[in-house]
């Protein structure tokens, strides 16, 4: 009998680990064996994990990408990585340092080199941004916030469901060493995008997404340009920030899948 591959999945920022529930059961189906743990502070569930912001504060993204490679070496073989949003930008990077078999970024916060910053970014993270002082302490989201930077593309019905299921405190330093990632040469938020023995990305994107809007993720395939590594894009036109858990993340999960087939992985 072969060992079933890992995944990884790994949650972005306002969303607990919990929400890839759905994705983990398909995985499992499908013959993998699938993990989804928590960000450095993060509580085992959405309730206590609001009650403990201070908990959730002040990690980088250092201290994330650190927090899931000990996670990688304590498995037999490479994982597969998964990653939303920030998620997304810490299996890029653990991918350029050869952890990982695959990775999938979906709407995959931007990585060091990346330029464009449409407006409806800015205003998604508005609530980080607005105080300095976030930058050492863990920020909430309202749900009409909320609905902005995840739900725009889903009925307030259902965006304020996904906000009241998953939704938690998100620390505002990865979102600081974002923002300033082009002017420190030693950023936190680069990635090793020229190596070119790394295994196959999959970068995924939604046409309506006002966090990590198109722009973003067309200028982070661009920073690949310079390997022959595999490295694909796929647009899912209809969809926004919340594509990994409203109502239509099985036509993404099933994607990813697909993609995965496909690099007979």
């Amino acid at each position: 009998m072969t060992t079933p591959t890992p995944v990884i999945f790994i949650h972005g920022l306002w969303l607990h680990a919990t929400s890839w529930n759905p994705w983990v059961e398909l995985f499992r189906e499908a013959g993998y064996e699938p993990l989804a743990p928590g960000w450095p502070g993060d509580s085992d569930t959405v309730e206590e994990s609001r009650a403990n912001p201070d908990s959730i504060a002040d990690h980088g993204i250092d201290d994330v990408v650190e927090h899931y490679t000990k996670i990688i070496n304590g498995l037999a073989v490479k994982p597969i990585l998964i990653g939303h949003s920030f998620g997304g930008m810490i299996a890029q990077k653990l991918l350029g340092q050869d952890l990982a078999a695959a990775a999938i970024a979906i709407d995959a916060a931007q990585i060091k080199g990346v330029l464009p910053l449409p407006l409806s970014a800015l205003r998604s993270t508005l609530p980080v941004f607005k105080n300095p002082a976030n930058n050492h302490r863990a920020v909430s989201l309202t749900a009409e916030q909320f609905r902005y930077a995840f739900g725009n593309a889903v009925s307030e019905e259902e965006s304020d469901a996904l906000f009241e299921r998953w939704a938690i405190p998100a620390p505002g330093k990865p979102l600081f060493e974002a923002a300033a990632a082009n002017f420190n040469p030693h950023s936190p938020a680069k990635v090793d995008t020229d190596n070119e023995m790394r295994g196959p990305l999959l970068l995924i994107m939604g046409g309506k997404d006002h966090t990590v809007p198109e722009a973003v993720t067309r200028a982070t395939l661009k920073q690949y340009r310079h390997s022959h590594a595999v490295t694909d894009i796929k647009d899912f036109p209809d969809k926004a920030h919340s594509l990994t858990i409203d109502s239509g993340w099985r036509e993404v999960a099933d994607t990813s899948l697909s993609w995965l087939k496909e690099q007979a992985l």
